[in-house]
């Protein structure tokens, strides 16, 4: 768990993956502390796949090493926040690596964002805890424009369908697919 929040001095083993997402290629470096560093996880793909064709203004929220971010920036303006600064290392040398001009900074969930978004998307650190995923979720409406969309994914044995109805409260809010267990949920700015 310490990997989200705090930036240990792990040693560092950086490893090459190469993956296909949306019929494109990428090449990512990822690392020991950051999430899914062996390959992309299957929540961040199916994620991406149900995302339609967007643009405008875009938050990856929690960015990790960068895949959702530099997949959404041929069509989008995307920052790419993350409180690990091993991930935003990795984020930023990913968006070179892949030939993508992103905003990369540090930001401990909203704490740094100063403006608007037209989407914010995450694959949001479960295992953080009740608040924390809470505070990525629920005060995401405070940084979105009018008919601004949170999209995320989360899986059913980690609260995915209460959380749904939560979200129902404060959004309106639509199940786009479930994939072995992962939700992909859109929640649009009321």
């Amino acid at each position: 768990m310490a990997h989200y929040f705090t930036n240990d001095n792990l040693k560092s083993e950086e490893k090459l993956i190469k993956v296909n997402i949306r019929g494109a290629n990428y090449t990512f470096i990822t690392d020991n502390g950051v999430f899914s560093k062996r390959g992309l996880d299957f929540g961040t793909r199916t994620l991406l796949e149900n995302i339609p064709e967007i643009k405008g203004e875009v938050l990856d929220l929690g960015c990790g090493y960068g895949p959702v971010g530099i997949v959404l920036a041929d069509t989008c303006n995307v920052d790419m926040v993350d409180i690990n600064k091993r991930s935003l290392n990795l984020a930023i040398k990913n968006a070179k690596l892949n030939n993508r001009k992103v905003n990369v900074f540090e930001s401990n969930i909203y704490e740094n964002i100063h403006k608007k978004y037209d989407y914010i998307i995450t694959n949001p650190p479960i295992r953080a805890g009740k608040e924390i995923l809470c505070e990525f979720l629920f005060s995401a409406k405070d940084y979105l424009k009018e008919n601004g969309q949170l999209w995320l994914v989360m899986h059913k044995n980690q609260g995915a369908k209460s959380m749904f109805e939560k979200l129902k409260v404060e959004y309106e809010t639509k199940l786009i697919t479930k994939n072995k267990g992962f939700y992909i949920i859109a929640c649009q700015k009321r």
